[in-house]
């Protein structure tokens, strides 16, 4: 049964937790101007996907346990660092997407999936979001369910209109310094919302 008074709530806090700047979502706009909106749809795909997994694993206690372990939080912590700042050099050096002579890779599922489970930013919003709102009060696996269906449509707009802010600027940039620029200006953005968030 749903918590109806809830679910309007724990959308509302979905959107503005989700859809607020952070690291997963620079990547998503730095990809969105260095390669275009269509070519960075997987790289969304696995943000969604690693998002969701990590709510599932929150509302299942496993997260929790899993991170307990010892040494498995700073292995964790280090790898996801290394990895956005890996991103990071990968968007900065991408060339403009007129330039035909190169076959630059955008980030992969993989690499939305890696940022989306591996960013501090997530584990926040997913524990603020699994603590804060009741969405099947006394059924556990409801409330699991209820709040991944909840969550996925809310992760699919964040993430186009994330794309669709990156992938406008492209247009409006065709110049190659200028393009250079932006995916310069991104990387330096996504490195200061990694230290932003692991600050918090």
């Amino acid at each position: 049964m749903i918590a109806p008074n809830d679910l309007p709530g724990f959308i509302l806090a979905a959107f503005a937790l989700a859809g607020s700047p952070g690291p997963a979502n620079t990547v998503l706009a730095a990809a969105g101007a260095a390669f275009g909106l269509r070519r960075s749809v997987w790289l969304g795909a696995g943000i969604i996907s690693g998002v969701l997994t990590v709510m599932l694993l929150t509302a299942t206690g496993l997260a929790g346990l899993i991170l307990a372990l010892p040494g498995v939080a700073p292995v964790a912590t280090a790898a996801g660092v290394l990895y956005m700042a890996y991103l990071a050099w990968k968007i900065a050096t991408a060339p403009p997407l007129q330039d035909t002579s190169t076959e630059a890779r955008p980030p992969s599922f993989g690499s939305g999936y890696f940022v989306g489970a591996g960013n501090p930013k997530t584990f926040a919003a997913v524990a603020a979001l699994h603590t804060g709102f009741a969405l099947s009060p006394g059924n556990a696996w409801a409330e699991v369910v209820l709040k991944l269906v909840a969550l996925a449509p809310v992760l699919v707009i964040v993430n186009i209109v994330w794309l669709l802010l990156g992938s406008a600027l492209t247009r409006c940039f065709r110049d190659p310094k200028a393009n250079r620029v932006i995916n310069v200006t991104f990387a330096v953005l996504l490195i200061l919302s990694l230290v932003v968030a692991f600050a918090i």
